[in-house]
């Protein structure tokens, strides 16, 4: 299922922010083959900018920056890594059936798995080490991008990471590639690493070297552990390069963080079933916060916790910036049973994924109500496919006035 994206290499890439009006910020949550749901959702808006701007129009051609979590870091890779014809090596609208295909032989599903030993087999398997062994996921994403590094990405490209070794998070950034050769890493390796699911896959170690060919170690792990949804570090990448007065962005005099626009897409989540509570928890010992019901309450609590409190900060900065409407999160709390899970990845399960990204294209425009812990419906926001639409122009706008704007310094 690996294909090339169909396109002209002709095709003029993004021109710098400098340029333009906007910094335009692509994130994607981590979750699994929940990975589906935002796939869903960029083949949507790929297709309102193709109707714009012609079938080559690719996502890559409108972000500044694409920001990815998990398996939200291999979406990142399929968008902006090049194929042969220096193009994006998907097509938006190929990444649900890259996960259809894929997921099976990823997160392989034992015939009991959903019955009544389901826990104790899980339990088993994640006491003698993780749940799955990785060989599939890790050779998929090594012949997917070969030797492609960080530097290569046709776009800019932030990718969380979280340090075992040193209990620091490591944050693979083109940005950072530039000053600090030895986080240039192989895009293959950092997939894999930031896509390490604590019990679920394995760790993952490499080497790299500098250009004096120093060489670091890394020993790295989900980036869910620092940033399972990474706005907020793909904003503060952009914004250290401005303070580093990086030519290809705002000059510092110029810098306003109304600039910023930014689209974030969730991977779902069970909020709604209300599955746990204090009672149930306040008897938990090591292993039912590891394994309960066939789930990882810690992991799900810690993934959930982090992933909302950046929405929430996102969202009242904006606000306070009367640029709300530069803002969009895109996320479904009405996940229940196994379309919460990260790794069920049964043909029946899958496509119910495909049906709630296409569901969520048709819900309102919302917001994260932080007291209440829900997604609310924006007034008058209309539905998340008109937002979409409505941001897709803006993108194909901007990158119109950035050509524009560019010729005209030549004249």
């Amino acid at each position: 299922m690996e294909k090339e994206a169909a396109g002209e290499s002709s095709r003029v890439a993004m021109l710098p922010p400098n340029t333009g009006r906007l910094i335009t910020i692509l994130s994607i949550d981590g979750g699994g083959i929940r990975g589906i749901i935002p796939g869903v959702i960029l083949a949507y808006l790929e297709s309102q900018l193709q109707e714009l701007d012609g079938e080559d129009a690719r996502i890559a051609d409108y972000f500044d920056l694409i920001a990815g979590t998990s398996t939200g870091g291999l979406v990142t890779a399929m968008l902006a890594a090049p194929n042969n014809d220096k193009r994006p090596l998907y097509v938006a609208k190929d990444i649900t059936p890259f996960y259809l295909e894929h997921s099976p032989k990823i997160f392989p599903q034992i015939s009991c798995c959903s019955g009544p030993f389901a826990g104790l087999i899980n339990l088993t398997k994640m006491m003698n080490g993780p749940k799955y062994d990785g060989k599939y996921l890790h050779t998929l994403i090594k012949r997917l991008l070969g030797g492609t590094r960080l530097h290569d990405t046709l776009t800019a490209v932030v990718i969380p990471t979280f340090d075992i070794k040193t209990l620091q998070p490591v944050i693979f950034s083109s940005y950072e590639a530039k000053s600090k050769p030895d986080l240039d890493a192989e895009l293959a390796d950092i997939c894999i690493s930031t896509s390490a699911a604590p019990t679920i896959l394995p760790a993952h170690s490499f080497k790299n070297k500098d250009a004096q060919n120093n060489e670091r170690e890394f020993n790295l792990i989900d980036g869910g552990v620092a940033a399972n949804n990474p706005t907020s570090i793909a904003i503060g990448e952009v914004t250290k390069q401005v303070l580093m007065k990086y030519e290809d962005l705002f000059p510092i005099k110029d810098m306003d963080y109304g600039r910023f626009l930014v689209i974030s897409l969730g991977t779902g989540n069970a909020k709604n079933e209300e599955k746990y509570n204090a009672k149930m928890a306040a008897k938990w010992g090591l292993l039912s916060w590891l394994t309960h019901n066939n789930s990882t309450p810690i992991v799900e609590a810690f993934n959930q916790a982090s992933a909302d409190m950046v929405d929430y900060h996102n969202f009242v900065v904006f606000k306070a910036l009367h640029s709300d409407d530069k803002y969009l999160r895109i996320q479904d709390d009405t996940l229940t049973g196994n379309l919460a899970s990260a790794d069920i990845a049964t043909k029946e399960n899958l496509e119910g994924l495909v049906k709630v990204g296409e569901r969520l294209l048709d819900k309102p425009t919302s917001k994260i109500n932080i007291d209440k812990g829900v997604y609310e419906a924006v007034e008058n926001g209309g539905t998340n496919k008109e937002t979409l639409r409505r941001f897709a122009k803006i993108l194909s706008d901007e990158r119109k006035f950035r050509q524009a704007n560019s010729s005209s310094r030549l004249v």
